[in-house]
């Protein structure tokens, strides 16, 4: 059975990593093709690197830039050039690619997997699945008949504070039964991609596709159960409102707040700003014994780190003051807090033929589900069934139960 993630603490992560074997072995270690070499891509073979249980075998994207500052970044890591495939087929059929790690624009997410599962590699595939309901689902029903795993990047669920916050909520029952869950995120403008294509809506689905899909993953996580209604108002107030990319004009989103309702009683909200000076995450539950909050404060200057936090407003509980936690920095400091290195460690894992802790493409696409109904609200104004949303969208719910 594959283990929960929330079954391990902050704690038990650490000391995971610092048991890892870094010193050559007498195999070849498993070698990673990275497809995508943007920010995201970069971000990978940075946390290979310091991981060490993985080579990179390569790279290949189509943006020449791209290309180049990954090689300069590798270069910096290792000290040696970096295998560029100018073919995405040569690149999967290469015997030094293992397993295949996707990255690139959202919206060619079905077609590059498409190519990619051809060749019946191990593939990690980061966020969002795809930009529509249609395009994940039909991930879905690749990945079901795909000769080996397709791993999900999530990776928000491996932060710090929502690893301890699920303990204590799923493991310790600290709260008793969840009653309501809420989230937020207060941060700067989506920053500059190839293309600018996260600025439009039909590159990246939307910002609460884009962005907040970790979000909505984290409280579908909490709730336990089937979300069946959503309501959403939203818009653009600050952010890219007179910007143009060839000839067309941004319509991404910079602001929204979102109220859910769940099968099993469970309410919850997400409030997202995209146009605050710092970051900011905040998860706060509640049930009959009290409430937990579990928040982050970080920031995009380079000088400045996160601080992480988890109180347990619980009578008696040792954390109702609130505690500090996070990672050693070195994993901290290799992206996105951490989480996407212990990503890698759950991708290494089931290389290896482990049970991992790591999302399903079941759990993203229910993800998505969220997002891109709470997407519709905002346009329509009206509150949204889910059933009949994703019958409207041609999916089918039995086929993800």
């Amino acid at each position: 059975m594959r283990p929960r993630f929330f079954s391990r603490t902050v704690a038990e992560l650490i000391t995971d990593s610092e048991s890892i074997d870094t010193t050559p072995r007498a195999r070849p270690r498993p070698g990673l093709l990275i497809v995508g070499a943007g920010m995201m891509g970069c971000e990978h073979l940075r946390v290979a690197h310091l991981l060490g249980r993985a080579h990179i075998a390569g790279i290949h994207d189509t943006n020449a830039q791209s290309v180049q500052r990954a090689q300069d970044a590798y270069r910096r890591l290792t000290g040696e050039d970096l295998q560029v495939f100018d073919s995405l087929a040569r690149a999967c059929a290469s015997a030094s690619v293992d397993a295949i790690v996707i990255c690139t624009p959202n919206h060619t997410h079905r077609r590059v997997l498409e190519s990619v599962a051809t060749c019946g590699k191990p593939v990690l595939l980061e966020k969002p699945m795809a930009t529509t309901l249609p395009d994940a689902q039909a991930i879905v029903t690749l990945a079901a008949n795909h000769p080996t795993f397709i791993q999900l990047g999530m990776q928000y669920r491996f932060k710090a504070q929502y690893v301890d916050a699920f303990h204590e909520v799923k493991v310790k029952n600290s709260l008793g039964p969840v009653q309501t869950i809420s989230m937020a995120e207060y941060r700067p403008p989506f920053l500059d991609k190839v293309g600018q294509w996260n600025k439009f809506n039909r590159y990246s689905g939307g910002t609460l596709v884009e962005k907040c899909c970790h979000y909505f993953d984290l409280i579908n996580l909490m709730a336990e159960a089937r979300p069946i209604k959503v309501f959403a108002s939203g818009g653009r107030a600050v952010n890219f409102l007179n910007f143009e990319q060839d000839g067309h004009r941004s319509d991404i989103d910079d602001h929204a707040m979102v109220i859910l309702e769940y099968q099993n009683g469970i309410r919850a909200s997400f409030i997202l700003n995209m146009f605050s000076q710092e970051l900011y995450e905040e998860m706060v539950v509640s049930g009959p014994l009290g409430r937990l909050v579990a928040s982050e404060q970080a920031s995009f200057r380079p000088t400045a780190g996160s601080r992480a936090r988890l109180q347990v407003e619980v009578g008696g509980h040792p954390d109702y003051d609130g505690r500090c936690l996070g990672y050693p920095a070195a994993i901290e400091q290799s992206g996105h807090y951490g989480a996407t290195f212990f990503e890698h460690l759950a991708l290494m894992d089931r290389l290896e033929g482990k049970p991992v802790d790591a999302a399903t493409p079941e759990q993203a696409l229910w993800s998505m589900v969220v997002a891109s109904a709470a997407q519709h609200s905002m346009t329509t104004g009206q509150a949204v069934d889910i059933g009949e949303y994703c019958a409207d969208q041609g999916l089918d719910l039995f086929a993800v139960e």
